[in-house]
């Protein structure tokens, strides 16, 4: 079979300081290494294009092959985006917002492009990354902020009407500050579940926490530490046993399950997998159990168990697995399915 005749299908995964790539062939398998480059988005989208273009040539110089042997990309943003039109600023530059990215990108290079946002590109790569598992699939991943994204039985992610579905972290849950205030979220709302679940949101409850007598003494209480650098120690210190770190983490990982509960009132994915910086952690085991207890607590018996029979789980917990190529590959996989 001449070079000509072979088909490949990349998958791009725009972040805000980095562009993920990865090649499959026509069976889905990937081939050669992922290549990593600057994505420039706050210089512009036409900057970002330039560094896509270089990304699609190392990934394919890599196996003697030329970007003309490329027949699909897959394309995921980190801003939310309907029919390959981005719809809001996030972390880009503005000029990204109201161009249609997908079809200005595909016209560029030659080559069709799908779009869709990172959330449900890291969810695809979870998808593909388990080889055997046919069913739904939800994908929560805390970061600075709280995404993620739902991929159908059978392999479909669902975007919704306005490719705006699964902004998981802005559905609202009923926990208030001590002060008796629901907590304000970066969307402007109130009582979001990201306002509890998210690096921002840790950054806010540890400098509560300190300010009560009770931490006075507390290591994080010394020295002229930022708040971001205290927020970002809590892990080291949880990892070996800090009272005050655990009862952070044991606050964040109960509510995270129960909304994760209702979640899957709504969804019944069947599979539900936590990724982001959790997925990580030393202590992610006694994490997850603070998940399922919150879980336990707002979950129908019947999202947990079978009423048939009780040892047959309806709900069940995994950690991530695909790291930071998930996306890449969840791209690169739908590209393959589309294009092929």
């Amino acid at each position: 079979m001449t070079s000509q005749e072979i088909r490949y299908y990349a998958g791009l995964d725009v972040g805000g300081t980095t562009i993920k790539s990865i090649l499959v062939d026509g069976t889905g398998n990937q081939i050669g290494e992922m290549v990593e480059v600057a994505s420039q988005v706050k210089d512009g989208f036409e900057a970002t294009f330039q560094q896509l273009s270089k990304a699609l040539e190392l990934l394919t110089n890599q196996i003697d092959a030329t970007v003309t042997d490329v027949k699909g990309i897959g394309l995921d943003v980190p801003a939310p985006s309907s029919d390959g039109v981005i719809w809001g600023q996030a972390n880009l530059a503005a000029n990204w917002v109201g161009k249609n990215i997908r079809d200005t990108f595909s016209k560029k290079v030659g080559i069709p492009v799908f779009m869709t946002n990172d959330g449900n590109a890291a969810a695809m790569g979870e998808y593909v990354t388990r080889h055997k598992h046919f069913g739904g699939l939800l994908l929560v991943a805390p970061g600075t902020g709280l995404g993620g994204g739902l991929v159908l039985p059978g392999g479909k992610i669902y975007e919704g009407n306005n490719g705006l579905a699964l902004e998981i972290g802005h559905i609202s849950v009923p926990f208030r500050e001590k002060n008796g205030e629901l907590p304000s979220c970066t969307c402007g709302l109130k009582g979001c579940t990201e306002a509890w679940i998210s690096l921002v949101a840790l950054r806010r409850r540890v400098e509560i926490e300190l300010a009560d007598p009770k931490w006075k003494d507390h290591p994080l209480n010394s020295g002229e530490l930022s708040t971001e650098e205290k927020a970002f120690r809590l892990r080291d210190f949880a990892e070996k046993g800090d009272e005050l770190a655990i009862q952070l983490f044991r606050q964040q990982g109960f509510i995270f399950g129960y909304a994760i509960a209702d979640m899957v009132r709504m969804f019944d994915p069947g599979l539900v997998v936590i990724g982001g910086g959790l997925a990580e952690m030393d202590f992610r085991d006694q994490y997850m159990e603070w998940v399922k207890e919150g879980f336990a607590e707002r979950a129908w018996p019947m999202n947990q168990r079978s009423p048939l029979d009780e040892n047959d789980l309806t709900t069940r917990f995994e950690w991530a697995r695909g790291g930071d190529s998930a996306g890449a590959l969840g791209m690169a996989f739908v590209a393959q399915e589309m294009f092929s």
